[in-house]
């Protein structure tokens, strides 16, 4: 979009906070960078400059903006909705994969040579893998010093960083103040915070409705890995250095956020998981749009919209979990998934909560005893095959998944039909536009709104809808009494 400089200007000039994320404003007088709802007086559009990205922006010698905050933008709804290799490298890139393996790690994952990822990225964004992940690392470390009482060095490493000078360089560079000097100006009212735990808010655009969202997550809950506590959402991260507590609460303007962890250097992996799981990158106003012009979808978007996928912090999880679910209701799968997480899981320590494991990783699972499983002989050894191949690699759900690759390998998989692929798709990939249209509630719910309720007639009508269906399936399922819906008390 940020070719587009007529498109731009208006946004600017309009203080539009829909395109938050979508670009970045550069003032040539000023020299600073801005997201497009930013607050001061519009520049002139002779002076503005406009960048696909906060890191193409530091690369060109613009600093951030102390009133908009630009670094705390949604993320850019493009890499939710796309699954090729920029959309690929840009999830795995906020997954952290350049700061722990570095390009040609993140390089590998992709399957191309780094000189293409570098290339493509560039052309794209404006910046390679280094400057990305760069931004990634200022970002936390501003999250850090404003909201810790950390010592700076520990924040440092905590951040990324591979040493104190680069630290205190960067921070200079990006936001034209110390790092004594950003935590100076830090709010007073900010939440106290002990080592390995913060307070922080996860932006979004509006509109968003928590209904569906929270109630999803909470009505499915598996006892000690995820609860719903005091108005929030809790549930414990496996995470690369560690492992981590997190307590989402929707809020009218951003989701509140805690997290505990037990190694900083999670913290942006932790976000991106949390931000990913509730869809908060969303683009809400273009997808209801694309769906209101089916006139018998229009009514219920226009009574609630901004409905979001519940997604997951964990895709071999959510995988394990939508087998355990195949033709039992949400209760049964709820209690399968529990006995599993009690003998195998690891333990936690929750001491505000009920919260008291992991979810048992891929390997562990593999070792259980398919007899031990209360389940139907043919649902045992769809659950022992898909545990095998997560474990030893043969089936990859991660955020660098090729999504029609992934879901021709799921599909060869015994037990593995489209429903299960395609919810697989739709909350653990990612795909915006999985649809479902041999779901039960999904079929009733057209036939009581007048749509074709064969799954093939449904699928043509459905055409209309994408790239965008995963959304209407929330729309469609809303329609139903089912707990899923309705946002906890």
């Amino acid at each position: 979009m940020h070719t587009d400089t007529e498109r731009c200007v208006r946004a600017v000039q309009s203080k539009d906070a829909r395109f938050d994320g979508w670009f970045f404003t550069a003032v040539v007088t000023t020299g600073i960078y801005c997201r497009p709802s930013c607050p001061v007086v519009p520049p002139k559009p002779e002076n503005m400059r406009f960048f696909p990205s906060a890191a193409a922006c530091q690369q060109a010698g613009f600093r951030a903006c102390k009133r908009c905050r630009p670094d705390t933008s949604p993320g850019s709804p493009e890499w939710n909705q796309r699954a090729d290799l920029v959309a690929r490298a840009m999830r795995l890139i906020a997954d952290g994969v350049v700061d722990r393996e570095g390009v040609p790690g993140l390089a590998a994952r992709l399957g191309y040579s780094t000189r293409q990822v570098e290339r493509q990225l560039l052309a794209e964004l404006g910046a390679g893998p280094l400057a990305l992940a760069r931004a990634q690392r200022a970002q936390a470390a501003r999250l850090l010093i404003e909201t810790t009482p950390l010592p700076m060095a520990d924040i440092a490493f905590a951040a990324g960083f591979a040493s104190i000078r680069t630290f205190n360089d960067t921070v200079r560079e990006v936001f034209a103040l110390s790092p004594t000097d950003l935590r100076a100006r830090a709010p007073r009212s900010a939440p106290g915070n002990t080592a390995g735990a913060l307070t922080l808010r996860l932006p979004f655009r509006a509109p968003l409705n928590p209904d569906n969202l929270f109630g999803h997550l909470a009505a499915t809950a598996v006892p000690g890995v995820e609860e719903w506590r005091d108005g929030a959402y809790r549930r414990t991260l496996r995470l690369p250095y560690g492992h981590g507590i997190v307590s989402l609460s929707p809020q009218p303007d951003h989701i509140a956020c805690r997290l505990t962890l037990s190694d900083l250097r999670d913290l942006t992996v932790a976000i991106s998981r949390c931000r990913r799981m509730l869809d908060l990158d969303a683009d809400p106003v273009a997808i209801d749009d694309q769906l209101r012009t089916d006139p018998l979808l229009a009514p219920l978007v226009d009574k609630a919209p901004g409905r979001r996928v519940p997604r997951t912090v964990d895709e071999a999880e959510f995988a394990v979990r939508a087998v355990l679910g195949q033709q039992v209701s949400t209760a049964a799968a709820r209690t399968h998934a529990a006995r599993l997480v009690t003998a195998h899981g690891e333990p936690v320590d929750d001491p505000e909560g009920g919260l008291t494991h992991l979810f048992p990783a891929p390997a562990a699972l593999a070792s259980v005893d398919p007899e031990s499983l209360a389940m139907p002989r043919t649902r045992r050894t769809t659950f022992t095959t898909l545990v095998r191949g997560l474990a030893d690699g043969e089936v990859r759900l991660g955020p660098d998944s090729d999504w029609p690759q992934t879901r021709a390998r799921l599909l060869e998989l015994p037990g593995f039909g489209p429903w299960t692929v395609d919810v697989i798709a739709m909350r653990a990939l990612g795909d915006p536009d999985a649809f479902l249209p041999t779901d039960l509630g999904i079929r009733r719910a057209a036939q009581e709104l007048g749509l074709p309720s064969t799954p093939a007639a449904l699928t043509a009508r459905a055409a209309a809808w994408r790239p965008w269906r995963a959304y209407a399936v929330q729309y469609l399922w809303a329609t139903d009494s089912h707990p899923i819906n309705f946002l906890p008390v």
